[in-house]
């Protein structure tokens, strides 16, 4: 089973991967783990990720797609992977498809979490509040402001990777507002059929 959950920052999208993860018997993958546990070992491609971020770039889609492509081949994705943030752009997407394309695999779903975003600031500053009311420190991505920034980006730079995705026939949709369970249930019905 592999997997591609899309959705804005607080859709659910770690949730519902911790549910499926437990189902399947598949690891989330994160690409920001990903690329830190290549840097630490010491990868030819983590010795290149190194470099671009010591010189304080970007890391390349090149990079994280050759990252995930060595992340893949081990034991604990031969029944498959999610993928949680990744692509983020439709250049990765793209890339993406070619590595799954050159080792013969393709993805089982591309599953988006469509959430509207007042509901979900509302929640954000609601969280913050409590979180206030009750002694706590806010965590800097509950602040609303930050959380704005953050959606804005991503309906700027993530939100086409689902056209890309409706474009090649691939992208399903799940409504994010449900109840959490109701949205695991409607995850099941897409990867039962």
């Amino acid at each position: 089973m592999r997997l591609i959950l899309l959705g804005p920052p607080g859709a659910g999208k770690g949730t519902q991967s911790s549910r499926l993860e437990q189902k399947y018997g598949i690891p989330q993958l994160s690409t920001g783990d990903m690329l830190r546990a290549a840097v630490k070992a010491g990868t030819p491609i983590g010795l290149q990720a190194k470099a671009v971020m010591e010189s304080g770039g970007l890391v390349s889609d090149e990079i994280v797609v050759g990252i995930i492509e060595g992340r893949i081949a081990e034991p604990d994705c031969a029944k498959g992977f999610i993928l949680d943030g990744f692509p983020r752009t439709v250049a990765q997407a793209k890339a993406l498809d070619a590595m799954l394309k050159r080792h013969h695999k393709e993805l089982d779903a591309v599953i988006e979490l469509v959430v509207d975003d007042q509901i979900l600031l509302s929640r954000i500053e609601n969280r913050a509040k409590e979180t206030v009311a009750a002694g706590g420190a806010v965590r800097a991505d509950d602040n609303p402001e930050s959380f704005k920034k953050r959606l804005a980006q991503y309906h700027e730079l993530t939100a086409p990777v689902s056209d890309y995705y409706r474009s090649v026939g691939e992208l399903r949709t799940v409504d994010g507002m449900a109840a959490i369970d109701a949205v695991t249930a409607e995850i099941d019905a897409i990867l039962g059929k």
